[in-house]
């Protein structure tokens, strides 16, 4: 079931028509039209999870389990070793279940070799001796453990009971050894949950917001006795998420911005809001799908390349300088942080 499963999400994420609202097009960066540096000077390394990287991009959890899926996750892979990023692979339970599945997981660290980032992926019903197994499968860096209750709900066969869970989670972050990133897989974390899951000692998160892939449209494909089509715009937008997430004043809080990231514009905002490191998932995916590995790599190639002209433009020669750009909100944005909750 779970295998037949892995392959319906990605066919189905293809085949998705929902437009979500990551609200980037809502904020406004200064053009800096005296920037004074050459576009040499623009320096995008960063540290992440102890090691160096060239660039601020994470290569999202998306699939495993099948040879289907093995294919993708090999030319992934091989995508985040050209261009030194770290990868998370997709969750890994179906690996916990079936032993065949974790080639197509163990792909992933066997093409980055021992100096990549690679992260291993569980749900949070997992335990931390079940979570130690996902991170030896691949050798991880780091552990990200998905929250997806809206998804879970929309499948037939999803899980009804989520007590305990934020327990289960503090153990694992606890008894791990290695960094924990908990995120949500597009439906958006709000500043409660984040203060929640800080108190039990987590220090990443990753806001995937509304904005990208749409699991209420992709499970309600695999669902002929119930439409859920009214459910497709469910979810607290990117934008919003990160700059709620800012505002907590957490000094030792690492943000991903997550959720509709598409474009080198995209990127510079979830940025320039807050966040630490980008992450992207089902673009990349699309450009793997229709046109192949060197489609996909020349758009990444791309991204890079833009996002180094928008921080010349802000004025910015490296990251510490994006977080300090002044940004402005319009529209549907700027009435949501104007907002108080009620």
């Amino acid at each position: 079931m779970r295998k037949y499963r892995k392959r319906e999400h990605v066919e189905n994420y293809l085949r998705a028509s929902h437009q979500g609202q990551a609200l980037f097009e809502d904020v406004l960066l200064p053009n800096h039209s005296l920037p004074e540096m050459a576009l040499e000077e623009v320096d995008t390394r960063l540290s992440f999870l102890g090691r160096d990287l060239d660039f601020p991009l994470m290569i999202n959890a998306m699939t495993g389990g099948t040879d289907f899926t093995e294919e993708i996750n090999q030319s992934l892979a091989e995508i985040a070793r050209h261009f030194n990023l770290p990868i998370a692979v997709g969750s890994q339970t179906i690996a916990m279940e079936d032993e065949e599945a974790k080639r197509s997981f163990q792909v992933v660290r066997e093409v980055l070799g021992e100096d990549g980032i690679v992260l291993a992926n569980i749900n949070p019903h997992l335990s931390l001796d079940q979570a130690k197994k996902a991170v030896d499968m691949i050798q991880a860096n780091g552990l990200q453990i998905h929250l997806n209750p809206a998804q879970e709900m929309a499948m037939e066969e999803g899980d009804r009971d989520f007590r305990g869970l934020l327990k289960n989670i503090q153990e694992i972050v606890e008894g791990l050894g290695l960094p924990v990133i908990v995120k949500e897989v597009g439906f958006g974390l709000s500043p409660e949950v984040i203060e929640r899951l800080y108190q039990v000692g987590v220090r990443y998160v990753d806001v995937s917001g509304h904005g990208g892939s749409n699991f209420f449209e992709i499970e309600d494909m695999r669902r002929p006795d119930i439409d859920m089509s009214d459910l497709f715009s469910w979810g607290l937008p990117t934008a919003y998420c990160i700059i709620k997430a800012k505002e907590l004043g957490l000094e030792d809080l690492k943000i991903i911005g997550a959720g509709g990231i598409k474009s080198a514009q995209d990127l510079v905002k979830a940025l320039v809001l807050g966040s630490h490191m980008t992450a992207i998932s089902g673009e990349l995916l699309t450009y793997l799908m229709y046109g192949g590995q060197m489609y996909a790599m020349e758009y990444v190639e791309a991204l890079i390349y833009k996002t180094r002209m928008i921080m010349l433009l802000l004025g910015a020669k490296n990251l510490k300088d994006l977080w300090k750009v002044q940004w402005l909100a319009k529209g549907q944005l700027k009435d949501l942080i104007d907002q108080r909750p009620r």
